[in-house]
């Protein structure tokens, strides 16, 4: 189902799966120790407890995922679980709330790209890959496919999923249960911008250094290793939460802070949390990209 560079690539763990203002996303003082993580006879991942965050980073992670998906349970426009997608007949391209899905992508597609470029180029700056050449020449081309794409595919086969296949970069395809299942702007935003950075990566592996640098600081936030795909596909998360999360500070409204910013993650809030080789389970992903974004994380517990 997961499919690699050049054929498909997919955003989500079982069929779809994810927003500091850009300027305080990622401060350079949240490395911690590396700890190793390992996998039980039942398959699940366990980790050592040492771990980067410290005891009350911890419980403000915590505290910010059940914001997120108590948001969720409220919100008129909350995204569904991708769980609860995976097991949805599929749905026509001419379903009302797959045209509206399809609508709502296309208008944002322009926004998305704006706000991936931005992203891009400030994680190359808190990862210190600014001053690279070799670098500076490989984002420029990564910002540049991304800036080509020009069009969004609903797809009843596609079901819960959204991709991109590199030979056709000009294009994202999108399931058409998962426009349905993500009736907010937010929530588009950030599923438009992690396709949109595998076109960036595009079959030249122009990101795989930023994949790396992301991985790396995961793993050692979290204390699981994060590396290969599943560090592609944080990274990838990553730029949709920061995404999202300049969109809202873009356009403000009278929603409340946390249930706009909750739009972007709350797709991850399943009753069955399973991983894969190339994903973290999407619990854990969440985790993850609120340890990535500590102040997300106080945004989303504080609503400031």
């Amino acid at each position: 189902m997961i499919g690699r560079r050049n054929r498909v690539k997919y955003r989500f763990i079982v069929g779809a799966t994810l927003a500091v203002i850009l300027a305080l996303t990622l401060t350079n003082n949240d490395l911690g120790t590396f700890a190793q993580n390992k996998r039980s006879d039942n398959g699940s991942l366990k980790s050592h407890p040492r771990a980067g965050l410290s005891p009350e980073a911890r419980e403000m992670v915590d505290l910010a995922s059940a914001a997120i998906c108590k948001e969720r349970m409220t919100d008129p426009k909350g995204s569904v679980p991708i769980d609860d997608m995976q097991a949805r007949p599929s749905q026509p391209v001419g379903s009302p709330e797959a045209v509206a899905g399809a609508q709502r992508a296309q208008r944002l597609l322009p926004i998305a790209k704006s706000l991936v470029v931005a992203a891009l180029r400030r994680l190359a700056n808190d990862y210190r890959f600014h001053n690279s050449r070799g670098y500076d020449f490989r984002i420029r081309r990564a910002i540049a496919r991304v800036e080509a794409v020009s069009t969004i595919q609903p797809d009843v086969d596609s079901r819960d999923n959204a991709s991109v296949i590199l030979k056709s970069p000009h294009t994202i395809i999108f399931g058409t249960i998962f426009l349905s299942g993500l009736p907010s702007d937010e929530g588009i935003i950030s599923v438009l911008a992690h396709e949109l950075v595998h076109i960036g990566d595009g079959n030249e592996d122009s990101l795989r250094l930023l994949f790396q640098a992301v991985g790396n600081r995961a793993t050692q936030l979290t204390g699981i290793k994060i590396s290969g795909q599943k560090a592609e596909e944080l990274t990838c998360d990553l730029v949709g939460t920061l995404a999202a999360r300049a969109y809202v500070a873009n356009t403000p409204s009278y929603e409340p802070l946390q249930r706009r910013i909750s739009r972007a993650l709350e797709h991850n809030c399943v009753a069955q949390d399973d991983g894969d080789d190339d994903h973290l389970s999407p619990r854990s992903t969440i985790r993850a990209l609120l340890s990535l974004n500590p102040t997300l994380s106080r945004e989303l517990v504080y609503g400031r």
